[in-house]
């Protein structure tokens, strides 16, 4: 194979992109996030400090609804072997 001006300019072009050779891998395609391609414009990203951040915000409130939720949605499921071992073991200590 005859290597011509125009496959010279892209071999030149791919490891002028970072995209070089890895002699372990095969061809490095880039970084995570940069896999093969023009890097992202126009993407926006936003952060918020530490410091300004509530992670606690409403934990107490929403732990008490959540249990009372949950509660009454698995009472019935608990609550009559619960009653039903109690009677038992009254029984049992009377006699």
């Amino acid at each position: 194979m005859r290597i011509t001006p125009a496959l010279r300019m892209q071999v030149t072009r791919a490891l002028r992109a970072g995209h070089g050779p890895d002699p372990k891998n095969g061809v490095y395609m880039g970084g995570w996030g940069n896999l093969g391609s023009q890097t992202q414009k126009g993407v926006t990203t936003y952060s918020l400090s530490p410091n300004r951040q509530r992670p606690m915000a409403g934990a107490y409130y929403n732990a008490f609804f959540n249990i009372y939720r949950r509660t009454y949605h698995q009472i019935l499921y608990w609550l009559p072997p619960l009653v039903l071992g109690y009677v038992l073991m009254e029984w049992a200590t009377e006699k």
